[in-house]
């Protein structure tokens, strides 16, 4: 039987470009299986947004975060309006809010904030408010928005207890929250990727012992140990080192289920083909597990820890509204959340439970992007399409 060539294809071709769109690497596929699941998508551009408001916190906060105000305690939030009336009684382009009174009953001594008709304060974006300095380095004066008039504050989400700016305390907030979550699973992935891939390439006495070890893990209730470990912490330690000692008891505690993932990516990996040739080719241990079988499951890994880092959001949160894991003056979405916890502020300050809201979206948002990410790296899931 004789095959006959096709005449229109040059046998001194490349392959790649006989295939052309036929074929496309892993990470092309993984991209455009993710970009069609809508949520994946939404939750990423919300992620990417708490993390630009974490990396240019100075500069997207009005006011500095810790700046009190005696006269503005509990100030309500105050509506941005876009027009004014010019003198003419034409509307222009202005923006502004509204002024408030601040009264007093003689009796009760309770406060009291209207709105003021005859004060107006104007705003401007990239204006100039108080000096700071953009990540501790570069003094700046200019903000995102600012007042046209220096020195006038406004509260665009209400003010706390001490007359501070509540939208700054949440921006200031933003970075800590979001950051704890992956410092947090970085220190789990280099121990889940450590102890889940020598399990799973040894296997032998030394996956039975990294087994036994994370089954002693799992078996313990993870909120006890969490409390535990943050109430023997030292009250009196820093706040950076009180922010690292907390970072590293998420990673303790949140490790055991990325080094599973591993260990079973690693066993249906070793008996694969290109590892065994790498194996026959003379590679070394530690080559054939970083250089042929860890790049094979990055993707994997990838949406592991885009599902870790909202576990760890959320459990830094908790710690820090019942007391246990950051302090003040560290500012951050938890630690806003207990200073909320009274019954002044439910019954008339509900606007202290705005970081709530930025817990909420935060998690939601990065729970939409880890599904993506995990359907789009799952090869069964996408023959299924």
């Amino acid at each position: 039987m004789s095959v006959v060539a096709d005449p229109h294809i040059d046998p001194n071709a490349d392959p790649r470009a006989i295939a052309g769109e036929d074929s496309a690497s892993q990470w092309r596929l993984i991209w455009g299986s993710f970009r069609r699941h809508r949520l994946a998508m939404t939750g990423a551009v919300v992620v990417i947004a708490f993390y630009l408001v974490a990396l240019f916190t100075e500069f997207l906060a009005p006011f500095d975060p810790d700046a009190p105000s005696s006269r503005d305690v509990y100030h309500p939030p105050q509506m941005i309006h876009l027009f004014d009336t010019n003198a003419d009684g034409s509307w222009a382009f202005r923006p502004h809010v509204n002024g408030m009174k601040l009264s007093r009953d003689r009796f009760t001594l309770k406060t009291t904030f209207s709105p003021d008709p005859d004060k107006k304060i104007y705003l401007t974006l990239f204006g100039d408010g108080t000096p700071y300095k953009m990540w501790g380095l570069i003094p700046m004066e200019k903000r995102l928005i600012a007042a046209v008039t220096p020195g006038e504050r406004f509260y665009l989400l209400g003010a706390d207890r001490l007359g501070r700016d509540m939208l700054s305390r949440i921006i200031a907030g933003t970075r800590v929250s979001m950051s704890i979550g992956l410092a947090g699973v970085a220190v789990s992935l280099l121990l889940g990727l450590v102890l889940g891939g020598v399990s799973g390439y040894y296997g032998g006495w030394v996956d039975t012992g990294v087994q036994r070890l994370i089954e002693l893990k799992l078996s313990l209730p993870t909120i006890p140990i969490w409390l535990g470990l943050s109430a023997a912490l030292p009250q009196d330690w820093a706040p950076l080192t009180r922010y690292f000692a907390i970072t590293l008891i998420l990673s303790l505690v949140g490790w055991t289920e990325l080094a599973r993932v591993v260990r079973g990516r690693f066993l249906a990996l070793r008996t694969e083909d290109f590892v065994v040739a790498a194996r026959l080719d003379g590679g070394s241990k530690a080559r054939v597990i970083f250089r042929h079988m860890m790049p094979s499951m990055v993707s994997h890994i990838i949406a592991s820890v885009s599902l870790a880092i909202p576990v760890m959001i959320i459990a830094e949160t908790s710690l820090s509204f019942l007391g246990l894991g950051l302090l003040p003056p560290t500012i951050s979405w938890g630690v806003l959340l207990k200073e909320a916890q009274n019954v002044r502020s439910i019954a008339q300050a509900p606007w202290l439970f705005a970081p709530g809201i930025a817990v909420c979206a935060a998690v939601l948002a990065l729970n939409f992007l880890g599904d993506g990410l995990r359907d789009a790296a799952d090869p069964y899931a996408q023959e299924g399409r």
